[in-house]
This record gives structure tokens, sequence and C-alpha cells, in this order.
């Protein structure tokens, strides 16, 4: 985002806070070998940053909406190995600081956790770490798309009902998820 005659406009909450300056897909042109598809992806600028904020040019996003449809519309293109968020018939590539996914909810009873993208999946402990950026709990998700899994980062509220699930155990830490414990792995 850009500062000048319409940073009013933004900060009264437009809805059309930042130029997403990537072409429709359907005046796309084709690149050459291919007869049609979107146009290729290249960084414009949008970047999510390790805690969540979003930014357009080193600028906030502050329109509150946008953000939201921005954390629902992260996607994860496995052939080019990287991440997209869509605006109706916009798509663009963001540059991930850290995790692309954020995990809003921890469910104990069920293991399940709920993503920033509206999704949901079991969690799976042993891929549980901390951010290097600043200690917050990490996980691996999305393995159907990526084999290692795709990092999550927990949020405060969801990292709570976590360790509202940790107990001591012969000495050691587990995550008792339903009546199973599963072990923690080492944090260093």
């Amino acid at each position: 985002m850009k500062a000048g005659p319409d940073a009013d406009a933004r900060a009264a909450g437009n809805p059309r806070d930042t130029d997403l300056s990537v072409s429709p897909r359907s005046e796309a042109q084709p690149s050459e070998g291919t007869s049609s598809g979107p146009p290729p992806l290249r960084p414009f600028g949008l970047r999510l940053h390790h805690d969540g904020r979003w930014s357009h040019e080193g600028e906030p996003i502050l329109n509150r909406r946008l953000r939201e449809h921005f954390d629902r519309s992260v996607r994860f293109l496995p052939a080019e190995r990287k991440y997209v968020v869509t605006l109706r018939h916009f798509r663009a590539e963001i540059e991930v600081e850290e995790a692309a996914f954020f995990v809003r909810s921890f469910d104990a009873s069920s293991g399940c956790i709920a993503l920033s993208d509206r999704s949901e999946e079991t969690l799976d402990p042993s891929t549980l770490a901390l951010s290097p950026i600043d200690g917050a709990l990490l996980c691996r998700a999305k393995r159907a798309l990526a084999a290692e899994g795709l990092l999550a980062r927990f949020t405060h509220g969801a990292h709570a009902e976590l360790m509202q699930a940790v107990e001591e155990q012969g000495g050691a830490l587990v995550l008792r998820i339903g009546s199973a414990p599963h072990p923690l792995p080492e944090f260093s």
C-alpha cells in the first residue's frame, strides 16, 4: 500500500485498501508453449508476517475484512511451491515470513486443529516445535500438499488450549488427546 490521497479511505475501512496489481485471469495472455491458464505468478509486495500481520510493499494492511479474507484464502501450490491469495478473480503470490497458516483452536478431546483457512485436521503432536523467531508454538499441517507438511503457527488462544491438555507422565511431558497420551518432542 502506498501513502497518498487514498490513505484516508483506507484508514476509514474502505475494502479497497490495497491494489493487488495482478492481471485478471480472463485478460491473461498465454505464455509460449501453453494454450491457457492463469498468468505466471510473480511477487508483488504482499507479505504475511510471522505474527499474522499483512503488509503490502512494507505498509501494513489496515482493513480488517481484507486481512481476514487473505487469512481464509491462503493456498499452497505444490507444483510451484508457492503460496497465493485470491481476491475475486485475482490471484497473487505472497511472501511468507514463517508460517502461512495459523492454528485458531485446538480440541483436546479429538486432537483437531482449526486453521486460518477454515480447514480442520488432526494434530500430529510429533511435529510440534518452537519458532526460532519468538518461541511461539508451531506444527506441521496439510501433508496432502507437501510430504513434510506446511508450517502452521498457534495463536495465543490455541496455544493455551493445547497447554491445558499437557501433563506430566513418568517424568516426561505428554499431550493428552482424548484418553491417549502422546509424547511431546524435546523443545530446545
